[in-house]
């Protein structure tokens, strides 16, 4: 919590706060849950709660937790929307130096979802709408962010959420899905092998500092996405994501 600052922008500061620690418990924490992960009493977190529930940007479920309101939902498009502008020119770079689809995805709830993509210039190519959102564990993005995060973290999402199979080259169990991630935090980047589709394989690697996790994939058909294509694209995936990290710094 920010100290020494004046009242007004102290309670912003700590509106911003709370919102974030309900997005960090997974999106729904009762009051004294809170109240102790704030460090702040429980009269001042319930009279900032009853602001926030009042503008929409909190709500209070039957079983009296609060959760994030719907209010954020626009927000957090519209952010998204801007920064998938943001990257388009890095984006761009992707798919003029490597030929395939390029796409930036960030994380949302339990979920990853697509913001930007630039796509590739052959006929035969992959495809994935903006705004569509997929499951973290059989997506190249996805798994790249889901190794940033700590082994805890990530068995409190898959409990949320299980192990939906997209294909049958999917990771089914968390064991399997642990080993991948420390190969991932290993090599510093993501392979999604036929475990989203069928046929398509992708390479994802993470925008070091962003503002939430997010990922940069670059995927194709197997045919054209193979080892030799992996050693040239990993070292241009690694040079635009650091560009995007700079855009994003200097915005």
């Amino acid at each position: 919590m920010a100290e020494g600052q004046p009242e007004g922008v102290k309670s912003v500061a700590r509106v911003f706060d709370l919102l974030e620690l309900i997005a960090d418990a997974g999106g729904d924490v009762t009051l004294s849950e809170l109240s102790t992960m704030a460090e702040l009493p429980l009269p001042t977190i319930h009279r900032l709660l009853r602001t926030l529930v009042a503008l929409g940007y909190a709500r209070q479920l039957a079983n009296r937790r609060y959760a994030l309101g719907p209010r954020l939902v626009r927000l957090g498009e519209v952010a998204n929307r801007q920064f998938g502008r943001l990257a388009r020119p890095q984006l761009k770079e992707l798919v003029e130096r490597l030929g395939e689809t390029a796409n930036l995805a960030t994380l949302d709830g339990d979920q990853v979802i697509y913001v930007s993509q630039a796509p590739s210039p052959h006929a035969m190519r992959m495809f994935t709408e903006v705004g569509r959102r997929s499951h973290l564990h059989a997506t190249g993005v996805g798994k790249a962010i889901l190794a940033q995060l700590d082994d805890d973290t990530v068995r409190d999402i898959i409990a949320r959420t299980g192990l939906p199979q997209s294909t049958v080259h999917s990771i089914d169990t968390l064991d399997a899905l642990l080993d991948d991630l420390r190969l991932i935090r290993e090599r510093g980047y993501a392979i999604d092998d036929g475990e989203q589709e069928i046929g398509v394989r992708c390479y994802a690697m993470t925008v070091p500092g962003a503002p939430i996790p997010t990922a940069v994939s670059v995927s194709g058909p197997v045919a054209r996405v193979d080892e030799e294509f992996a050693e040239r694209a990993i070292p241009v995936l690694r040079e635009v994501v650091q560009e995007i990290a700079d855009a994003t710094a200097a915005a």
